[in-house]
């Protein structure tokens, strides 16, 4: 495995800048760098790689042909945080939804009449979805050769999948019960229950099946948009705009909307569906008509053809063992980091609102059932402001983290600012260049990658203490410290993927 690892980094370096050099800059030492053997290579790529300073690139292409033009490529143009913003914002309206779906979704099935031990097959549609569909649609989408873009089909298309299916979940009783009473079915039957259910986690399966469509749109779009060196701000504008949608979503859940948004539906389920409708609805609006992808026409035909399904993911199942080195210890992480996930994110709700009812039930067993009713309504309250305090920690560290982290890529600043503006800086007074005031903010050494994993001790300590947790605040205080590991998985992974993919892009248009 070593030995096939060290021939494909030996192939690509034919074709790109090397990566194994190292050197000090200087011309009269370019030719006594030495090599650095396949285990110093192998860490120097996960912890430099493909985010190499800009200084390092141009002396290597220098190197590589003296005298060559340089070709600007004006997708790596630094961009303002106004663009970056509407690039990121429709995650945020997606989030709401799926911030509906997480925080309400069970508390509405189990309304419905459905099991919890049925509940783990429903959940499962997650993760099911994303794996089969996120990495379809991005071979769709990268082979799309639409003039108005590759991406705005699947965002669209999307959108209006998750719009249809988040109204049909929120109305599937009145939907299936007014169908079947067409034909004299009696609504309150129990082979009406049994068929309003089974609709309604059909409904899950589609809503997750287009919820994940528009999120893998959107973050290939943001990959496409994004120059190299601002991918990693891309992700954390993302996730800052994740946490937003979250707060929002968890704030709508924990207020009694039928009070306030009677117009909107009934019921407080049907209101809240009606709200992330609008919100996702507005922000890929705006990231479409504001935002305008490359035309994909100039890149010529795709190379491969569209594969079949089944054909498709024997191919996924091939790619994985050539994956960069950098690329597959990502996804090793992530999988077994999710694993730890889902559970809270499904089942925070239920965990949070059975410590709560236990004291109840405990000093009045015998609960009528309207009684019980409002308990465990109460009880799903305050499982959704601990999710909400969850979010609100997570927006927290995904504004404020940014500015203490070392950034990978070493790009250099804008310092033009428009007329009328100022840009607070500093002068470095040991290399003579202009710096901006945040930069001294950033402590040296502390890079994405070591935040990463400083934030999956810190969840892993968290699980280990629910075990003995008794009380609703205590719970609260340990959903909410995993706030930060959520924040850094919304935002790490990607950031380090999206970089990658992305400076491979623009060297590939660059030959």
């Amino acid at each position: 495995m070593a030995a096939s690892s060290q021939s494909e980094d030996a192939g690509d370096r034919a074709g790109r800048p090397s990566l194994a050099p190292l050197h000090d800059g200087s011309p009269s030492r370019a030719g006594s760098s030495r090599l650095l053997t396949a285990e110093q290579d192998r860490d120097r790529i996960h912890e430099s790689s493909p985010l190499l300073s800009s200084n390092e690139s141009n002396e290597d292409g220098a190197g590589s042909g003296a005298g060559a033009s340089t070709i600007v490529d004006e997708t790596q143009t630094t961009k303002s945080l106004w663009y970056m913003t509407m690039l990121t914002i429709s995650i945020g309206g997606l989030q709401i939804a799926w911030s509906v779906e997480l925080s309400n979704g069970s508390p509405y099935l189990l309304s419905l009449g459905l099991s919890k031990s049925l509940m783990a097959l429903v959940w499962i549609a997650g993760p099911l979805t994303g794996t089969l569909v996120v990495p379809y649609v991005g071979v769709l989408g990268d082979n799309c050769r639409l003039p108005w873009g590759k991406r705005r089909p699947f965002r669209v298309g999307g959108t209006v999948a998750t719009v249809l299916g988040l109204l049909f979940l929120a109305w599937a009783k009145e939907i299936v019960a007014g169908i079947l009473g067409i034909f004299g079915a009696d609504p309150a039957s129990d082979g009406v229950k049994v068929v309003i259910i089974t609709a309604a986690v059909i409904g899950i399966y589609v809503l997750d099946i287009a919820i994940n469509t528009v999120q893998a749109a959107i973050r290939a779009f943001m990959v496409d948009c994004a120059p190299a060196h601002q991918q990693e701000l891309a992700n954390a504008m993302a996730s800052r705009l994740t946490g937003i949608g979250n707060i929002v979503g968890f704030i709508a859940g924990y207020v009694n909307l039928p009070e306030h948004l009677w117009f909107l539906g009934d019921t407080q389920f049907k209101i809240l569906c009606a709200i992330a409708c609008i919100a996702l609805g507005l922000t890929i609006a705006l990231s479409t008509a504001l935002i305008h992808e490359r035309d994909p026409r100039i890149d010529g035909p795709p190379t491969k053809k569209t594969p079949g399904i089944v054909p498709f993911f024997f191919g996924i199942f091939k790619s994985i063992k050539r994956l960069p080195p950098q690329t597959k210890r990502v996804c090793q992480v992530q999988f077994y980091a999710w694993v730890g996930f889902f559970p809270l994110l499904f089942y925070t709700s239920s965990y949070i609102g059975e410590i709560y009812v236990q004291p109840y039930l405990e000093e009045n067993p015998n609960m009528t059932p309207e009684e019980l009713e409002v308990l465990f309504e109460q009880a799903t309250r305050i499982g959704t402001f601990a999710l909400l305090i969850n979010a609100i920690v997570s927006l927290l560290t995904n504004v404020f983290l940014p500015f203490f982290i070392a950034p990978t890529f070493d790009s250099r600043p804008v310092l033009a600012s428009a007329p009328g503006e100022t840009t607070a800086v500093f002068k470095d007074l040991a290399n003579g260049e202009r710096r901006p005031f945040l930069e001294y903010l950033r402590i040296p050494g502390f890079t994405l990658k070591r935040a990463w994993f400083g934030s999956l001790v810190l969840f892993a300590g968290a699980m280990f203490c629910t075990p003995l947790v008794r009380s609703v605040e205590a719970a609260t205080a340990l959903i909410a410290v995993a706030g930060v590991t959520w924040a850094m998985t919304l935002w790490a992974p990607w950031a380090i993927i999206s970089a990658e993919i992305s400076r491979r892009d623009a060297l590939h248009r660059a030959r």
